[in-house]
């Protein structure tokens, strides 16, 4: 006769249950087992990437992704906590990333720019592989920002975060309200182009790289350290602070 299969419940909690199927969402599930697994392997077989995954706990007290699941198990699952003090003892992760770096793959590249407008260091390339995103992710510390669900189960993945929105502007606004970043903006302090800081340049220093009203007209410029590009406060840019300021009054300060 066939020995039964174990047994474990688990539950997710916030928005971790948006990678559920609507009808698996907000409710204890079951996950039969033969051969007892980790608790990792046990949430990424539900589509929860571990990155997005704070604090565990099982039978009612905290354990980490290595922990071995038992028959009869009840578990609760909590996403990242970056606006609450969780005692590092309980976090399954290393502490938030508060110098906060991004690295983005290769479809978000909208997003990057709108990072980088708003000062944070957003890398990006248009033809990083997964393996490259991975490594740059663990290496260079950055969250690493994605579409793609099982890119952030990658066993060194350690911050990460699946974006929910498909359009680039709720991208950013979703971003800024997770990871609690409206503090953070330091607008216009980042090439768009390239992600390097800028540098004030006298107008005599950049006169022959931009059109000669401009040079005319505006009398103060920022130059990419990097890559050259010259920005002034023109009517782009007066649109782009009306932007900001809106999406800081959205999002919460």
């Amino acid at each position: 006769m066939d020995r039964p299969a174990s047994r474990v419940a688990i539950r997710f909690y916030a928005e971790l249950n948006d990678h559920l199927p609507p009808d698996r969402r907000f409710q204890t599930l079951e996950k039969p087992f033969f051969v007892p697994p980790t608790v990792k392997d046990v949430i990424e077989s539900f589509g929860v990437p571990h990155a997005e995954v704070e604090l565990i706990v099982a039978q009612g007290e905290p354990v980490d992704f290595a922990y071995t699941v038992r028959d009869g198990d009840r578990i609760a699952v909590y996403p990242v906590f970056e606006a609450i003090d969780v005692s590092p003892a309980l976090r399954v992760r290393p502490a938030p990333l508060r110098n906060t770096r991004f690295i983005l793959d290769v479809h978000l590249g909208r997003l990057a720019a709108h990072l980088r407008m708003l000062g944070f260091d957003a890398a990006y390339r248009n033809d990083s592989t997964d393996p490259e995103l991975v490594r740059a992710s663990s290496e260079e510390h950055r969250i690493l920002l994605t579409r793609d669900r099982g890119l952030l189960m990658h066993a060194a993945v350690t911050h990460g975060y699946w974006l929910r929105a498909t359009d680039s502007r709720r991208q950013l606004t979703e971003v800024l309200a997770r990871l609690d970043l409206v503090r953070s903006i330091r607008p216009f302090t980042r090439c768009m182009a390239c992600n390097a800081l800028l540098e004030d340049a006298a107008p005599e220093a950049v006169a022959h790289l931009v059109p000669a009203h401009t040079a005319a007209l505006y009398h103060e410029f920022r130059r990419c350290a990097a890559c050259g590009r010259v920005y002034w406060k023109g009517s782009h840019y007066r649109r782009m602070l009306a932007w900001i300021e809106e999406l800081s009054a959205t999002t919460g300060s």
